[in-house]
């Protein structure tokens, strides 16, 4: 029997952000890096990988690690070469983290994982004759002599192997230069070529799409390049995916060749739907984004990842339904509860309130970004009155916790999208706790109240009320209208 699939598409306590989905054989394999939950810092979790059966997309299976900080020679593992200079900006004196992957089946058949150390400014290569197994350190990226070229940041590698040959993509563009990159030529994001050893660099670098140094003036202009790199290639176009410097949203360049010219053609995902139908006001705390496209049996997808916790740095990842258009075009999708499910949830059973898509304070105009600072951040302070999702020890719970949404006061809204009634009275239950009323709307977070919940209690408890004679494809938003609570669970049931 299939799973029913939901966003996020692995279990709460997982977070593997930047995810990069490839179909290997009849499974889809997710490639990210690994937050740890209610960190301040990101990445500091070994390489995981995730897969699922290509036909039965809610049921994730845990593959281990496949690969650990450790295993780089910077790190300490044993290296019978030079290592190539590289920088020591940000260091903590601790082992370097492994920042976002990317996978790609090369032409021997093997398997080869692309990374980068946290602000080393190298591209490091590990390989493995399964999709899934103990990836093994092989080699830097580097020319024949051992350098690389001093263009662009290498970092956020994402690779495409195919018959006319292997492409590197990366880069870094930030509005400032951090330390290190004063004399750094960066006019966006960068591809070279390799040889079939997939890692000796046979070409020069090549702009892709422009960054804020080179983007006036181009169709890249209110979009340039960022970060997070990722690379497809579908038919006869070449898909660019890649973080904006808007930073919430993945935006796409397409070619008729891998090197480009890439032309921009908007906005696949943003974790606070901004762009999205003209939406001006965002739909979550924002922060950053990264993820890919994948062709799953006959339908697209783009993966993404949103935030917990209220800050930037405990992720999950996400991942929703795309149209390509008969022009090879993707129109922006929004964020939804159903994600890989290809539709919406059945009306009836139990829902974790952590998938929800929409969570907004009362004053929609302050929802912005998540709270962030550098790796050595210590404890992050939230804004009172944003809601977040987090978790507490449970004994009872899968790995022994308890999700819940936290901190949901007066106008806070929580919302669910999308779900599919049959036109039958449903009793609504929640499990909350605190003390107010809540409210549930049908299809608008500010429309008319269907029903109400009154409840009172430091623990949590149940309250209920019924949602009478819906049909058809809605979302649910519950509102608070007094006081505030904490929110884990809803649940449907025929009266």
């Amino acid at each position: 029997m299939k799973k029913t699939a939901l966003n996020p598409y692995l279990p709460y306590w997982e977070n593997v952000p930047d995810g990069e989905p490839h179909v290997f054989g009849d499974r889809i394999y997710i490639y990210g890096s690994h937050d740890r939950a209610g960190s301040s810092a990101f990445c500091v979790e070994d390489y995981v990988c995730w897969s699922a059966p290509v036909d039965d997309l809610g049921n994730w299976m845990l593959e281990g690690v496949i690969y650990t900080k450790k295993q780089d020679p910077i790190n300490g593992a044993p290296y019978d070469k030079q290592i190539p200079e590289y920088d020591c900006a940000f260091s903590s004196g601790e082992d370097h983290l492994l920042y976002a992957p990317d996978v790609a089946k090369g032409p021997d058949g093997r398997y080869y994982l692309y990374y980068s150390l946290d602000f080393t400014n190298l591209i490091s290569v590990a390989v493995c004759n399964t999709p899934a197994g103990k990836y093994e350190f092989l080699d830097y990226v580097t020319m024949e002599d051992g350098t690389r070229p001093n263009i662009g940041r290498w970092f956020d590698p994402a690779v495409l192997s195919e018959e006319g040959g292997n492409y590197l993509y990366y880069g870094f563009c930030p509005p400032a230069r951090f330390p290190g990159m004063e004399e750094l030529d960066i006019p966006g994001g960068m591809m070279v070529r390799l040889a079939d050893d997939m890692h000796t660099i046979i070409s020069e670098p090549v702009c892709t799409i422009n960054g804020c140094d080179t983007a006036q003036g181009t169709e890249f202009e209110q979009h340039p390049f960022f970060e997070a790199s990722s690379i497809r290639h579908f038919g006869d176009w070449y898909y660019l995916v890649y973080s904006s410097l808007q930073g919430y949203e993945l935006c796409y360049g397409m070619a008729r060749k891998p090197e480009g010219p890439y032309h921009y053609q908007g906005v696949l995902h943003s974790n606070g739907d901004l762009g999205y139908r003209g939406n001006t006001l965002a739909t979550n705390y924002m922060g950053n984004n990264h993820g890919g496209l994948v062709k799953i049996k006959d339908d697209y997808y783009i993966f993404g990842h949103r935030h917990t916790h209220g800050t930037a740095f405990s992720r999950q990842g996400v991942a929703e339904k795309v149209e390509m258009l008969s022009d090879g075009t993707i129109p922006q999708v929004e964020q939804t509860s159903c994600g890989l499910h290809g539709g919406p949830l059945p009306a009836e059973g139990v829902y974790p309130a952590y998938i929800a898509c929409h969570l907004t304070e009362e004053d929609r105009t302050k929802v912005d970004r998540v709270v962030m600072t550098g790796p050595q951040g210590g404890k992050l302070t939230l804004p009172s009155q944003m809601p977040y999702i987090t978790e507490e020890v449970w004994k009872d719970g899968e790995k022994g916790i308890r999700p819940y949404v936290c901190n949901m006061r007066k106008g806070a809204v929580c919302g669910f999208k999308y779900l599919e009634f049959d036109g039958k009275d449903r009793q609504l239950t929640v499990r909350v706790r605190g003390e107010g009323v809540l409210g549930v709307c049908v299809d608008a977070p500010d429309g008319e109240v269907s029903g109400s919940m009154r409840f009172s209690g430091e623990e949590w408890m149940e309250a209920e009320c019924t949602v009478c004679g819906i049909a058809g494809i809605h979302a649910l938003y519950f509102r608070v209208l007094e006081g505030a609570c904490d929110f884990t669970e809803f649940i449907l049931n025929c009266v």
